[in-house]
């Protein structure tokens, strides 16, 4: 059976962190949790689990935090979790079975990530794989018997422990000043997380996230070391921050950089709520279609299909046309109850 160290950082979260140890404390074998500032009770509730307990000066890097963190376990494995993060009794079980019988070549375990939706958390889907569990040490292996080079890729493993997300508030607003903080510092936004921050602008950003990120997104849409992704990103976000401040010649201007490409949903909503807002409701809703039927979301999957329909809806009910109202409605209902199951 495999040794697991559990390695968590935290701040103020004396009102959850009981909550998730006490799920989890007999499932590992060492415990290590890294404060990074609380003010609460956090730092006392945690010494009645574990004895090591580091202070880490916050300097608006997660990363930093979660690696010093790494850097004090001692077994085989790492679990990472947060502390608004609980497991189930049947998920308990789960993982019991999983670190009595995980084979010591796998050197990733992926877990179910579920209840992504609650609070309108910054996600598309309400259940995803996430790299939970970790190999400490990872051991370099020569494979192929001819042209033979150091295999990179690590083993992973997708198991069937869902850890059930229960946050007590939407941290969108903690990310997004988080992005501007390092953009003020001059950081350079990798791929990964120039998606993030344009996909937290859409899922969650109001009008002045939006106009706060407007510059970095202009900028980067001309930078030619952006790959043709960011470049789309970068147009989106710039659009709506257009959209929002009236800025008519500058929206057309990135909506028609997406458009000359492959095109997505959701600048096909952006020009529907264009021409929506200026009365024209026959184009917006044939932009609102394009939307549902015609293209795919690349931020924002409810672009794709109930914000579209939503938009459908309001179109044809000002044009007085009922039976494409219901039609349309019938449809929304349907993907609500989906979303459900």
């Amino acid at each position: 059976m495999i040794t697991i160290s559990l390695c968590m950082i935290v701040k103020n979260e004396e009102k959850i962190l009981a909550r998730c140890l006490d799920c989890v404390k007999d499932l590992v074998d060492e415990i290590i949790i890294v404060d990074t500032g609380s003010t609460d009770r956090t730092k006392e509730i945690a010494g009645a689990y574990t004895e090591k307990l580091y202070d880490f000066r916050w300097v608006d890097d997660f990363s930093a935090a979660r690696n010093f963190a790494f850097s004090k376990a001692t077994m085989e494995y790492i679990y990472t979790a947060d502390a608004d993060e609980v497991i189930s009794p049947e998920n308990r079980e789960r993982f019991q079975v999983l670190k009595e019988n995980l084979l010591p070549e796998i050197e990733l375990v992926q877990m179910k990530y579920g209840n992504q939706l609650q609070h309108g958390t910054v996600y598309n889907f309400d259940e995803e794989y996430r790299p939970k569990l970790f190999k400490r040490l990872r051991p370099f292996v020569w494979e192929d018997p001819i042209h033979e080079m150091v295999r990179l890729t690590p083993v992973i493993f997708d198991s069937d422990v869902v850890i059930t997300h229960l946050p007590q508030s939407n941290h969108a607003g903690r990310d997004l000043e988080n992005f501007r903080k390092q953009i003020g510092k001059g950081a350079y936004l990798s791929k990964r997380l120039h998606n993030m921050y344009a996909r937290e602008l859409f899922l969650a950003g109001s009008d002045e996230d939006f106009c706060l990120a407007a510059d970095f997104f202009k900028a980067s849409a001309a930078d030619a070391d952006r790959g043709p992704d960011e470049v789309t990103e970068s147009c989106l976000v710039a659009a709506r921050a257009c959209r929002i401040t009236g800025d008519t010649v500058g929206f057309f201007k990135y909506a028609s950089k997406v458009i000359a490409g492959e095109g997505c949903s959701e600048i096909c909503c952006e020009l529907g709520s264009f021409y929506e807002a200026a009365g024209d409701y026959e184009e917006a809703a044939i932009w609102y279609y394009n939307a549902v039927y015609e293209t795919i979301p690349v931020l924002k999957k409810a672009a794709g299909d109930k914000e579209g329909l939503k938009g459908l809806i309001r179109c044809y009910e000002n044009l007085g046309i009922a039976d494409m109202v219901q039609v349309y409605r019938e449809e929304l209902e349907g993907k609500e109850r989906e979303e459900k199951l």
